[in-house]
């Protein structure tokens, strides 16, 4: 079974995240913010990362960047998943390694074709 980590400050966010992926056979953990989800990293690399910008203590770019520097760091599919849709974030984030882009609000729907196109289903 795959796993994924979903990073998001929101409790229903990652409730709602979590009630997806499980549906597509995903084993999940959650962390609130870039800090705990790096020390999940350090613990175990996920398969895929849903990755929130806005968060406190380590904003998902700073985690994303952290994240890419570890040894085994560039593996993990990173999909940001955020209400910051400008080209500016979409470009930041893509050059700092995530691999696709989600608008919020999402649904079942949006998470499983990015999975699909990045070849996690």
């Amino acid at each position: 079974m795959k796993s994924c980590l979903v990073v998001d400050d929101s409790k229903v966010v990652r409730m709602v995240a979590r009630r997806i992926l499980q549906g597509l056979e995903f084993d999940i953990e959650e962390a609130e913010d870039g800090k705990q989800a790096l020390e999940a990293c350090e613990r175990r690399l996920p398969d895929a990362i849903l990755l929130d910008w806005n968060m406190p203590v380590m904003n998902g770019i700073e985690f994303l960047r952290a994240l890419r520097k570890m040894p085994g760091g560039d593996a993990p599919i990173v999909v940001f998943c955020t209400t910051e849709n400008d080209m500016k974030h979409i470009q930041e984030a893509i050059s700092s390694g995530a691999n696709e882009y989600i608008m919020k609000p999402f649904d079942s729907d949006i998470i499983a074709t990015k999975f699909q196109q990045v070849g996690l289903l």
